[in-house]
């Protein structure tokens, strides 16, 4: 049980908010992120959430809560969220509708993209604020000859690959991308070998994708990518 430290007879306490006036991140009118937070509700103690609306291909990028589980919960539309599991090494896919939730545990590496227009969903953690890393982050910020270095790669590509990357994407592909098609295509092919099938029209617990393989395992038989 949480502890408060509140004092409910302050006239500063906070019982109610608009969090329709707590603008997180915007990309554009379809595709943007509300906070709520004790720095908006001083009486929420351990909890939060983060109010999100998605347009079809638009995607939370991969990211972790380093202080806090996430309970992701569609109100409307369609969402794919993919975690990792650390401890199998799995990349799980859940396509989710309206009353359905993925449970995502802390500081586990995971993404969201929408599969309708007008998609809107709730993310509920238990912490005072949803603290995050982003995977746009990481990139820009590690000097490509470490990654380069690290994994067995031409510098001068990793380079030229993450060049565009100058500020936390949060909800992507940027306004600005030139390969947005090109993407959307990948990410068509990323979920289904078969170009008759609609990716966004997977089931509920989608089997583990292996990106190296370009073939399916089902997420409980499979112990990694491979």
């Amino acid at each position: 049980m949480t502890i408060s430290y509140m004092n409910y007879a302050s006239p500063d306490v906070k019982f109610a908010y608009d969090v329709n006036k707590s603008l997180f991140f915007k990309k554009d009118a379809q595709n943007y992120i509300n906070v709520l937070g004790v720095g908006q509700l001083n009486t929420l103690g351990n909890s939060s959430i983060l109010d999100i609306y998605l347009s079809k291909g638009n995607t939370v990028e991969p990211h972790i809560h380093q202080n806090a589980n996430e309970l992701v919960y569609c109100i409307q539309g369609e969402v794919a969220v993919s975690l990792i599991n650390p401890f199998t090494n799995e990349l799980l896919n859940y396509t989710i509708k309206p009353g359905q939730v993925v449970n995502i545990p802390q500081s586990w590496w995971h993404y969201e993209t929408a599969a309708a227009d007008q998609t809107h969903l709730i993310a509920i953690f238990d912490a005072p604020t949803p603290e995050v890393i982003f995977g746009s982050d990481i990139l820009r910020l590690t000097p490509p000859e470490v990654l380069a270095h690290s994994y067995c790669l031409d510098v001068n590509k990793v380079k030229e690959t993450l060049a565009p990357i100058k500020d936390t994407v949060i909800i992507g592909p940027p306004n600005n991308c030139s390969q947005q098609q090109q993407r959307n295509e990948h990410l068509n092919g990323a979920y289904h070998q078969d170009p008759t099938v609609n990716p966004y029209q997977a089931q509920y617990q989608q089997p583990t994708y292996c990106p190296y393989h370009q073939q399916y395992h089902p997420a409980q038989n499979q112990r990694g990518f491979f």
